[in-house]
């Protein structure tokens, strides 16, 4: 295979539109999918296409793609099985009057599948989901506050948001912080606020940007369980970012810790745009007291999607396949990078690259832009998203790619 050279970093059309974004778009972008400052310049703002692993940005570039839209993809770009179902659902409509059958046979689906998941609801967006979750709890308990880990990002609301400005004090209020994977910290939380925690929500890893990622405990995952049984309150597992990609039934299976509440979106649809809510029977009262709606919460084309894209998942073994794929790559990288004290971490389905010695992220960015700069579509400090379109052939051709990028760094770097 002949790997191009790198690439400059002219992009026109992509500039061209960056200058007219800055004059109708506040801040020319926001939120998660700014490539400003904090990306290398020659990380794209804005895409043309895609397919499969690939994504072509506008200037015609294409890159193996290990960011996958921020994680929706897990079965690659355009899935013919999924939107051929969503095509067939759109010739009948999307948002009506009132839901399609898709709806009943997609909440049928979650709860044949969801180990935990007695019951689902259905939104648009992770933050409409753990919203959603917290609003349950509390009205089945009663109870007002609200327990998480720090740092930890559970979406973008008043409640959650790691910004802060335009927030008012009193939405956080009821929020109270521990430190992930501490049980004591969190049996010490508990304590202090016992007889008014609604719910306790945490992520089944630790994934908070510009830092190595880190496995559950399973001990904590118990210690999380039983304190929350005990104080009558709501165990919320955000399952936004890996729903799907880890195990279908649950991210916690494998640990043998089940959740009342789980909140998904990102891959469940492979990209079309829905989230979920699951939960326990106990909960399923609760959950019809609350008023929470949309104007396209109901929609039928991503209900359709997301019904196929988990048959499929299921019927492939999604989560094993995206895992191989993760070997390969976490074991590559890591080889090439050794002199730079490269390492992966997290799971192999969402590996998260960093370097020793890095704490401002200098070298992460130089190899970041020397990869993009090679065609492979990498973040400096955010979580990358395999997916089953990442095969062993696709993997090789990345490796082949980063290892110039290490190359070219290494020499930067003397």
């Amino acid at each position: 295979m002949v790997i191009e050279p790198p690439r400059s970093v002219t992009q026109p059309n992509d500039q061209a539109l960056r200058a007219r974004a800055r004059r109708v778009i506040p801040g020319g972008m926001y939120g998660h999918m700014t490539a400003g400052p904090i990306v290398p310049p020659s990380y794209p703002q804005f895409w043309d296409h895609v397919d499969g692993p690939y994504g072509w940005d506008v200037d015609g570039t294409r890159h193996i793609d290990l960011l996958c839209g921020f994680g929706p993809m897990v079965l690659g770009y355009r899935n013919p099985v999924v939107e051929s179902a969503a095509a067939a659902q759109a010739a009948y409509g999307d948002t009506m009057t009132g839901p399609s059958a898709r709806m009943v046979e997609l909440a049928e689906l979650l709860t044949d599948t969801i180990a935990h998941a007695d019951w689902s609801m259905f939104a648009k967006n992770g933050t409409d989901a753990t919203a959603t979750a917290v609003r349950i709890a509390r009205a089945a308990t009663g109870k007002t506050k609200l327990l998480k880990a720090t740092p930890a990002y559970h979406g973008a609301n008043d409640w959650f948001t790691p910004m802060l400005s335009g927030v008012a004090p009193g939405d956080r209020a009821n929020i109270d912080y521990f430190d992930y994977n501490d049980s004591a910290s969190l049996e010490a939380k508990v304590a202090e606020h016992s007889g008014d925690i609604a719910a306790i929500i945490l992520t089944p890893f630790q994934h908070d940007s510009r830092k190595p990622q880190e496995l559950v405990d399973p001990e904590f995952a118990r210690a999380a369980r039983t304190l929350t049984t005990g104080e009558g309150a709501a165990l919320i597992l955000d399952e936004v970012r890996t729903g799907i990609r880890l195990d279908l039934r649950g991210a916690w299976e494998t640990i043998g810790v089940r959740p009342d509440l789980t909140a998904y979106s990102k891959a469940i649809a492979n990209g079309h745009p829905i989230a979920a809510v699951v939960g326990i029977d106990a909960l399923k009262e609760a959950a019809s007291s609350i008023y929470v709606t949309g104007s396209f919460w109901y929609s039928a084309v991503p209900m359709a999607a997301a019904k196929a894209t988990i048959e499929h998942a299921l019927a492939i073994d999604a989560p094993t396949r995206i895992a191989s794929a993760g070997e390969l790559l976490k074991r590559g990288i890591e080889e090439q990078g050794a002199h730079l004290g490269a390492q992966i971490s997290g799971p192999l389905q969402m590996p998260y690259l960093s370097f020793a010695d890095d704490p401002e992220l200098t070298v992460a960015m130089a190899f970041t832009d020397s990869a993009i700069r090679h065609g492979v579509l990498m973040h400096p400090w955010h979580t990358m998203f395999l997916s089953t379109a990442h095969t062993e052939d696709v993997i090789d051709d990345v490796l082949r790619r980063t290892a110039r990028a290490f190359d070219e760094i290494a020499v930067l770097k003397n």
